[in-house]
């Protein structure tokens, strides 16, 4: 089950997430990169400290 940004306004123009399957493009939703339930929970953590630069909010 795939699951869009709830950041995004519209809900076409978005990134979306799998659970245990990857993340993938909106606009072209055949491709996604594959990605582990573990790689994931470890960009959230990254993310969430702030490791890109963003932080959380």
């Amino acid at each position: 089950m795939w699951r869009k940004s709830s950041y995004s306004p519209d809900g076409d123009n978005c990134v979306e997430i799998g659970a245990g399957i990857g993340v993938r493009d909106s606009k072209a939703p055949v491709a996604h990169v594959p990605l582990s339930r573990q790689a994931w929970e470890a960009f959230l953590d990254s993310a969430r400290s702030g490791h890109f630069g963003g932080g959380t909010r």
